[in-house]
Protein backbone atom coordinates (compact mmCIF):
# COMPACT_ATOMS: atom_id res chain seq x y z
CA UNK A 1 0.00 0.00 0.00
CA UNK A 2 3.07 2.59 0.24
CA UNK A 3 3.75 2.31 -2.77
CA UNK A 4 -0.29 3.16 -3.92
CA UNK A 5 0.65 5.89 -1.53
CA UNK A 6 3.58 7.87 -3.28
CA UNK A 7 2.00 7.54 -6.32
CA UNK A 8 -1.05 9.05 -5.07
CA UNK A 9 0.77 11.85 -3.26
CA UNK A 10 2.86 12.16 -7.25
CA UNK A 11 -0.40 12.77 -8.37
CA UNK A 12 -1.92 14.93 -5.94
CA UNK A 13 1.26 17.30 -6.00
CA UNK A 14 0.80 17.48 -10.01
CA UNK A 15 -2.90 18.08 -9.71
CA UNK A 16 -2.03 21.08 -7.04
CA UNK A 17 0.67 22.52 -9.29
CA UNK A 18 -2.53 22.84 -11.73
CA UNK A 19 -4.57 24.74 -9.90
CA UNK A 20 -7.29 21.96 -8.29
CA UNK A 21 -8.52 22.17 -4.76
CA UNK A 22 -10.38 19.13 -4.50
CA UNK A 23 -10.06 15.85 -6.26
CA UNK A 24 -12.51 12.55 -6.36
CA UNK A 25 -10.96 9.15 -6.28
CA UNK A 26 -12.34 8.14 -9.67
CA UNK A 27 -9.84 11.22 -11.03
CA UNK A 28 -7.13 9.46 -9.17
CA UNK A 29 -7.95 6.11 -9.96
CA UNK A 30 -8.32 7.14 -13.95
CA UNK A 31 -4.79 8.26 -13.72
CA UNK A 32 -3.10 5.87 -11.86
CA UNK A 33 -4.60 2.93 -13.53
CA UNK A 34 -6.33 1.52 -9.94
CA UNK A 35 -9.91 1.30 -9.31
CA UNK A 36 -11.85 3.90 -7.65
CA UNK A 37 -12.82 1.63 -5.10
CA UNK A 38 -9.01 0.73 -4.43
CA UNK A 39 -8.48 4.31 -3.95
CA UNK A 40 -10.84 4.66 -1.19
CA UNK A 41 -9.99 1.78 0.48
CA UNK A 42 -6.10 2.93 0.87
CA UNK A 43 -7.34 6.49 2.14
CA UNK A 44 -10.27 4.98 4.66
CA UNK A 45 -7.50 2.75 6.50
CA UNK A 46 -6.09 5.88 7.60
CA UNK A 47 -8.91 7.58 8.07
CA UNK A 48 -12.13 9.65 7.01
CA UNK A 49 -10.37 11.93 4.21
CA UNK A 50 -13.28 12.70 1.44
CA UNK A 51 -16.24 15.00 1.27
CA UNK A 52 -19.64 13.38 0.11
CA UNK A 53 -20.45 15.08 -2.84
CA UNK A 54 -17.02 17.35 -2.94
CA UNK A 55 -14.28 14.29 -3.23
CA UNK A 56 -10.97 15.11 -1.44
CA UNK A 57 -9.10 18.54 -0.60
CA UNK A 58 -6.12 18.52 -2.24
CA UNK A 59 -3.90 20.38 0.06
CA UNK A 60 -4.95 18.64 3.36
CA UNK A 61 -5.05 15.45 1.55
CA UNK A 62 -0.98 16.06 0.84
CA UNK A 63 -0.39 17.00 3.99
CA UNK A 64 -1.83 14.24 5.36
CA UNK A 65 -0.32 11.17 3.34
CA UNK A 66 3.00 13.04 3.59
CA UNK A 67 2.56 12.97 7.26
CA UNK A 68 1.94 8.54 6.96
CA UNK A 69 4.79 8.68 5.02
CA UNK A 70 7.10 10.56 7.22
CA UNK A 71 7.98 12.93 4.62
CA UNK A 72 6.38 15.69 6.58
CA UNK A 73 9.86 16.76 7.76
CA UNK A 74 13.66 17.20 6.65
CA UNK A 75 15.20 13.72 6.51
CA UNK A 76 19.32 13.75 6.69
CA UNK A 77 20.44 11.30 4.49
CA UNK A 78 23.99 9.93 3.46
CA UNK A 79 25.18 8.70 -0.19
CA UNK A 80 28.11 6.44 0.02
CA UNK A 81 29.63 5.54 -2.94
CA UNK A 82 30.12 8.47 -5.31
CA UNK A 83 30.76 7.03 -8.85
CA UNK A 84 28.81 7.96 -12.07
CA UNK A 85 25.28 6.51 -10.21
CA UNK A 86 26.23 8.46 -6.42
CA UNK A 87 27.09 11.64 -8.32
CA UNK A 88 23.93 11.23 -10.82
CA UNK A 89 21.88 10.34 -7.43
CA UNK A 90 23.32 13.96 -5.69
CA UNK A 91 22.15 15.82 -8.58
CA UNK A 92 18.20 14.39 -8.15
CA UNK A 93 16.42 17.04 -7.82
CA UNK A 94 13.55 15.05 -6.14
CA UNK A 95 15.24 14.33 -2.96
CA UNK A 96 14.60 18.42 -1.90
CA UNK A 97 11.83 18.41 -3.12
CA UNK A 98 10.26 15.93 -0.80
CA UNK A 99 12.33 16.49 2.17
CA UNK A 100 15.26 14.86 2.15
CA UNK A 101 18.86 16.52 2.60
CA UNK A 102 22.25 14.56 1.26
CA UNK A 103 24.33 16.11 4.24
CA UNK A 104 27.31 13.71 3.63
CA UNK A 105 29.36 11.85 1.24
CA UNK A 106 31.46 8.56 1.57
CA UNK A 107 34.23 7.26 -0.48
CA UNK A 108 36.79 4.36 -0.49
CA UNK A 109 38.81 6.28 -2.83
CA UNK A 110 41.13 8.65 -1.72
CA UNK A 111 41.11 10.93 -4.75
CA UNK A 112 37.78 11.84 -3.91
CA UNK A 113 38.51 12.42 -0.30
CA UNK A 114 37.73 16.81 0.20
CA UNK A 115 35.81 16.47 -3.33
CA UNK A 116 32.88 18.80 -3.02
CA UNK A 117 29.83 17.21 -4.62
CA UNK A 118 26.34 19.46 -4.85
CA UNK A 119 27.42 21.25 -1.78
CA UNK A 120 28.90 18.82 -0.35
CA UNK A 121 32.37 17.23 1.13
CA UNK A 122 33.44 13.38 0.20
CA UNK A 123 34.97 11.91 3.04
CA UNK A 124 36.90 8.56 3.67
CA UNK A 125 34.59 5.87 4.73
CA UNK A 126 36.29 5.37 7.92
CA UNK A 127 34.20 8.54 9.16
CA UNK A 128 30.79 6.95 8.40
CA UNK A 129 30.50 6.23 12.38
CA UNK A 130 31.49 9.78 13.43
CA UNK A 131 29.62 11.65 10.64
CA UNK A 132 26.22 9.91 11.04
CA UNK A 133 25.99 10.54 14.79
CA UNK A 134 27.50 14.38 14.08
CA UNK A 135 25.11 15.44 10.93
CA UNK A 136 21.98 13.27 12.46
CA UNK A 137 22.04 11.07 9.69
CA UNK A 138 19.10 8.41 9.53
CA UNK A 139 19.28 7.16 6.07
CA UNK A 140 22.05 5.77 3.66
CA UNK A 141 22.07 5.47 0.09
CA UNK A 142 24.44 2.40 -0.59
CA UNK A 143 26.16 2.92 -4.27
CA UNK A 144 29.03 0.75 -3.90
CA UNK A 145 30.27 -2.16 -6.11
CA UNK A 146 28.23 -5.45 -5.13
CA UNK A 147 31.28 -7.55 -3.51
CA UNK A 148 31.28 -4.42 -0.42
CA UNK A 149 27.56 -3.72 -0.26
CA UNK A 150 26.80 -5.82 2.78
CA UNK A 151 30.29 -4.38 4.38
CA UNK A 152 29.02 -0.85 4.12
CA UNK A 153 25.65 -2.11 5.00
CA UNK A 154 26.64 -3.62 8.35
CA UNK A 155 28.82 -0.44 9.15
CA UNK A 156 26.10 2.16 8.37
CA UNK A 157 23.66 0.04 10.93
CA UNK A 158 26.32 0.18 13.56
CA UNK A 159 26.44 3.74 13.21
CA UNK A 160 22.60 4.08 13.83
CA UNK A 161 21.00 4.77 10.67
CA UNK A 162 17.82 4.04 10.48
CA UNK A 163 16.87 3.03 6.95
CA UNK A 164 19.11 2.19 3.73
CA UNK A 165 18.42 2.34 -0.08
CA UNK A 166 20.55 -0.09 -1.37
CA UNK A 167 21.49 0.92 -5.43
CA UNK A 168 24.43 -2.38 -5.18
CA UNK A 169 23.35 -5.26 -7.34
CA UNK A 170 23.03 -7.57 -4.89
CA UNK A 171 21.02 -8.48 -1.95
CA UNK A 172 21.96 -7.08 2.14
CA UNK A 173 20.98 -8.62 5.01
CA UNK A 174 20.06 -5.58 7.80
CA UNK A 175 18.50 -5.99 11.43
CA UNK A 176 14.68 -6.12 12.12
CA UNK A 177 15.09 -2.54 13.38
CA UNK A 178 16.21 -0.92 10.02
CA UNK A 179 14.17 0.02 7.03
CA UNK A 180 15.37 -1.59 3.56
CA UNK A 181 14.77 -0.85 0.07
CA UNK A 182 16.60 -2.00 -3.06
CA UNK A 183 16.31 -0.24 -6.75
CA UNK A 184 18.37 -3.11 -8.28
CA UNK A 185 18.64 -1.44 -12.22
CA UNK A 186 19.99 -4.52 -14.00
CA UNK A 187 16.91 -6.16 -12.74
CA UNK A 188 14.49 -3.64 -13.93
CA UNK A 189 16.00 -3.49 -17.66
CA UNK A 190 15.72 -7.17 -17.86
CA UNK A 191 11.80 -6.54 -16.99
CA UNK A 192 11.58 -3.77 -20.19
CA UNK A 193 13.45 -6.67 -21.81
CA UNK A 194 11.01 -9.36 -21.25
CA UNK A 195 8.34 -7.27 -21.93
CA UNK A 196 9.85 -6.51 -25.47
CA UNK A 197 10.20 -9.86 -26.35
CA UNK A 198 6.51 -10.70 -25.33
CA UNK A 199 5.75 -7.88 -27.69
CA UNK A 200 8.26 -8.76 -30.53
CA UNK A 201 6.80 -13.00 -30.11
CA UNK A 202 3.08 -11.44 -30.60
CA UNK A 203 4.11 -9.71 -33.33
CA UNK A 204 5.45 -12.89 -34.76
CA UNK A 205 2.37 -14.88 -34.40
CA UNK A 206 0.28 -12.56 -35.98
CA UNK A 207 -1.71 -13.89 -38.35
CA UNK A 208 -2.28 -10.52 -40.68
CA UNK A 209 1.54 -10.13 -40.31
CA UNK A 210 2.59 -11.85 -43.89
CA UNK A 211 6.06 -12.77 -42.23
CA UNK A 212 4.11 -15.11 -40.30
CA UNK A 213 3.49 -16.88 -43.69
CA UNK A 214 7.07 -16.92 -44.51
CA UNK A 215 8.94 -20.64 -44.83
CA UNK A 216 11.13 -21.13 -41.83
Amino acid sequence: MSQRLSLYLRQLQALRDEGCATVSSRQLARSLDVSAAQVRKDLAFFGQFGLPGVGYQVDPLIARIRRILGTHRLRRAAIVGVGHLGRALIGYPGFDEQGFRIAALFDADPALHGRTFGGVAVRPVEDIEATVARERIEIAILAVPAEVAQDVADRVVRAGVGGILNFAPTRIVVPPTVGLAAVDLSIQLEQITHQLAALEADDDDDPGDPRSDAAP
